[in-house]
């Protein structure tokens, strides 16, 4: 049975008469990598900022590891790391001695665990290199390295991959990966880069103008729309259009249609009726922009 991490209950934040956050309420297990998506000015940062302590929740509850961050906040916050837009290093130093000097902040981080955690972001080469000479891929590395040393169990990313080339985001993808299920860890990770989210993360939640609008599986999240491209491989396709004229005809074989789940035995009724045999049936998957547009309402990603 998996532990849940974090605990959302029905947050609302104003920034003076603006309703900023509305009831908004979702929960993270441990081992999960969420997505936390919306357009500019959904709410995403005061939601990080609530869940950090930065900012005061006006009504609801926000839970981390059972304890509430307002309440008691000390043992709330202990098992959380963060990075919120760049990792804040001293860039003269080496990412020893950074990590040295952020050690200094916690009572129990060992000499033995800035060593594993040099492993675990897999700096064993560079870390007594200038931060300065470092790409910002590395920089990002070592930024997760700080951000864990006090062994977390939930770690909150705001636009991570921000400025990274294609290799610096796949190392962090395999890194970010690594340590939901290695170390059990939570993930939680705002970010406009809908294309790379939809390559490791295991749920997504859509946040709009304030309002939770999904809160579910990535999987479930491109495939559960209420209509759906469905493709037919048959035996052929001459009189597919007869039948149904919205049909779009790929080739002699191959033909799609939008239609309903609970349709789809009676299109199958239909075509045998006609004695065409039906080879395979295949649902179009959304990608994770497409599925998000279409929860928005909207075609473009601000």
């Amino acid at each position: 049975m998996t532990k849940t991490i974090l605990d959302v209950q029905n947050v609302n934040k104003y920034f003076g008469k603006k309703h900023i956050l509305k009831d908004v309420s979702f929960t993270m297990e441990e081992g999960e990598i969420l997505g936390f998506i919306g357009p500019n000015g959904a709410g995403k940062t005061t939601m990080i900022k609530l869940i950090l302590g930065l900012q005061k929740i006006h009504s609801g509850e926000i839970k981390i590891n059972s304890f509430d961050i307002e309440k008691d906040f000390n043992k709330a916050i202990y098992r959380v790391g963060a990075i919120v837009e760049n990792p804040d290093l001293y860039m003269y130093l080496s990412g020893m001695k950074n990590l040295e000097q952020f050690a200094r902040l916690y009572p129990n981080v060992t000499k033995e665990r800035v060593k594993e955690v040099i492993k675990i972001v897999g700096m064993e080469k560079r870390i007594n290199d200038k931060v300065a000479k470092y790409s910002l891929g590395m920089r990002q590395r070592l930024g997760i390295a700080l951000a864990i040393l006090h062994k977390p169990n939930i770690l909150i990313l705001d636009e991570p991959t921000n400025g990274l080339d294609p290799e610096g985001i796949i190392e962090l993808r395999k890194l970010l990966q690594d340590l939901a299920k290695k170390e059990k860890m939570a993930i939680m990770i705002s970010s406009h880069n809908l294309a790379e989210l939809e390559s490791f993360c295991t749920k997504v939640c859509i946040i709009k103008a304030g309002e939770i609008l999904v809160d579910e599986d990535i999987k479930n999240l491109k495939t559960n729309t209420k209509e759906s491209v469905y493709f037919f491989e048959v035996s052929d396709t001459k009189e597919i259009k007869k039948l149904y004229k919205e049909a779009e005809i790929l080739n002699k074989n191959e033909f799609s249609l939008k239609a309903n789940k609970d349709e789809i035995n009676k299109i199958i009724k239909k075509l045998f009726d006609k004695k065409i045999s039906i080879y395979e049936i295949k649902k179009e998957e959304l990608s994770l922009e497409e599925a998000f547009l279409k929860q928005i309402g909207g075609n473009i990603i601000d």
